[in-house]
């Protein structure tokens, strides 16, 4: 984990920097960083009072996670002690993305299940149960696919003749359902977050720290990184790195660069733009605006290295190729920046960046699909076939001629300063290559092109989709399952419930009047192999 390194921000565009200096004197002015270092609830407005007072522990977790370190030590000496090593990771958005990128960064194992895919699932089933202990992380315990999971491991425990109550970690709010559950079945432990703190905000509390640490990650160190920028990032001063970042991206999102494109540089970091996607883009995306974090490979990668003028390039490390904003700063210092910067962006778009009005819409449409199974057992009919792919499109997408045709069609569908994203309801593991598409679609069409791995992103960038700008079109992949996992007391299957995640958001995503394109892989090697061809040649 980077330690030493200096946290700040560079706007490195003169243009940009111009534009931004007077964002960053009006935040000054009111003295927006001191409010929200002392959890001033009045920040964004009167409709977001309520919301906001419930929501800003997150400023000093820094200071009020420190117990954890304690406890979370000695439970991995007892785990230890007892032979077991193997941390899995049942949990979404928040409760997932910060301990991937802690444990990522330290460079220590953690298998991480914020899927339905049922591939996936069983690869992680098929560790050694012995030396395992599964982290459930919900603030609620209400989480269907967090819940699903907790199923599957307390039946495959409980198979191998594993005590699984003393296998089950639990992660949740106070006086939770999921807390009440969790001490009925007498799980191992059961950690209490603090309940002020949204998802995405969560990267400081038992929610980041308790798996990434029973991992072996240094959570300590990470607590004292945040710490140390805690001071600056509370003054009323230009120069405090959260009121640059986050005039920058507001006076950038005001000339049309409504996307965040993130890369890393160099800093240490893994995966860190992925952790950023989701606290920007449900913080920003909603009442038609907001800030659509990119996500991409590299300062070289199209959408990045080619950025046109609805995109503001942001280097995570130093300034690299075309970066318009660098960001330095060990992880945790990062961690409080960027959560800083984000809620104060929020108060110069005028949103509240603490709710998620959207989020919910696609997990409604979700469970009416699994209450009507017929749908979601062959019950639809593809417009068009072309060999391993079945090809369906909501109403005013074209499926007529090849697959290429298809694809030719829906890409000029975006309007010129939109979005393309890519979602795949697939194998994060085994089915990774998909990832390519993000690149291939970018370079060839030249419009930004975001990726995401369903239904995680659904945690995420689900709520900009709909709440966002309206400029998006949705591919959605999804694939054909060779062996599915029953989950248990639940009249419905894994490899059902992922299909019913994708047939749901996708439904949404066309009542709100976004095109949408769901190519199905009958085979799923061929099929993305013949995606990725088709690609290439609807872009050549």
């Amino acid at each position: 984990m980077t330690t030493g390194e200096k946290t700040g921000v560079e706007i490195v565009d003169a243009a940009l920097a111009e534009r931004a200096a007077p964002l960053a004197e009006q935040l000054v002015d009111d003295q927006a960083a001191s409010k929200l270092a002392a959890q001033d609830a009045t920040l964004w407005g009167p409709d977001a009072e309520s919301e906001a007072s419930i929501r800003l522990s997150w400023t000093t977790l820094h200071k009020s996670s420190r117990p954890l370190i304690g406890e979370i030590e000695a439970l991995r000496t007892e785990l230890r002690s007892e032979g077991v090593d193997r941390v899995v990771l049942a949990g979404m958005g928040g409760s997932s993305l910060a301990p991937e990128v802690i444990t990522g960064t330290d460079g220590v194992a953690l298998t991480v299940l914020d899927t339905t895919d049922p591939g996936q699932v069983a690869d992680a089933l098929a560790g050694d149960l012995e030396r395992t202990v599964i982290v459930v992380s919900s603030k609620s315990g209400g989480t269907v696919e967090t819940d699903s999971h907790r199923r599957i491991f307390a039946k495959a425990f409980a198979d191998a003749g594993i005590d699984a109550a003393r296998r089950i970690v639990v992660v949740t709010d106070p006086g939770s359902p999921f807390q009440e559950l969790s001490e009925k079945e007498g799980y191992r432990k059961v950690f209490l977050a603090d309940p002020h703190v949204g998802g995405r905000y969560s990267a400081l509390t038992a929610f980041g720290l308790v798996p990434a640490g029973l991992a072996g990650a240094d959570v300590a160190r990470l607590l004292d990184q945040a710490a140390s920028v805690a001071d600056e990032l509370a003054a009323d001063s230009a120069d405090n790195p959260a009121v640059k970042l986050a005039a920058a991206w507001a006076a950038a999102h005001e000339t049309g660069a409504e996307k965040v494109v993130l890369a890393d540089t160099g800093s240490g970091i893994k995966g860190f733009p992925d952790w950023a996607e989701q606290l920007i883009a449900e913080s920003t995306g909603k009442q038609g605006t907001g800030l659509l974090p990119v996500a991409v490979e590299g300062p070289e990668a199209p959408g990045f290295a080619d950025a046109k003028s609805d995109a503001t390039p942001t280097a995570v490390g130093g300034p690299q190729g075309a970066a318009k904003i660098a960001v330095t700063g060990s992880l945790g210092a990062q961690f409080l920046l960027w959560e800083f910067a984000t809620a104060l962006a929020g108060r110069l778009l005028g949103i509240n960046p603490f709710d998620q009005p959207d989020v919910e819409t696609a997990k409604k449409a979700a469970r009416a699909l699994l209450d009507a199974p017929e749908k979601l057992k062959g019950g639809e009919e593809p417009s068009n076939v072309d060999g391993p792919v079945e090809i369906f499109g909501s109403d005013g997408v074209s499926t007529d001629g090849s697959l290429t045709d298809v694809l030719r069609a829906f890409f000029a569908s975006a309007p010129d300063a939109g979005y393309i994203a890519v979602q795949a309801y697939l194998d994060r593991l085994d089915d990774a290559s998909t990832a390519v598409l993000r690149g291939e679609i970018a370079k060839r069409t030249g419009k930004q092109t975001t990726f995401g791995w369903g239904p995680r992103f659904l945690h995420s960038t689900g709520q900009y989709h709909k709440g966002g700008h309206q400029n998006g079109v949705f591919l959605q992949l999804t694939g054909a399952v060779e062996q599915d996992l029953d989950v248990p007391d639940r009249p419905y299957t894994l490899g059902q419930l992922q299909h019913a995640q994708a047939l749901g958001d996708g439904q949404v995503l066309a009542e709100h009047g976004r095109p949408v394109l769901r190519l199905h892989l009958t085979d799923r090697a061929a099929g993305l192999a013949a995606v990725v061809r088709a690609v290439q040649e609807a872009g050549a």
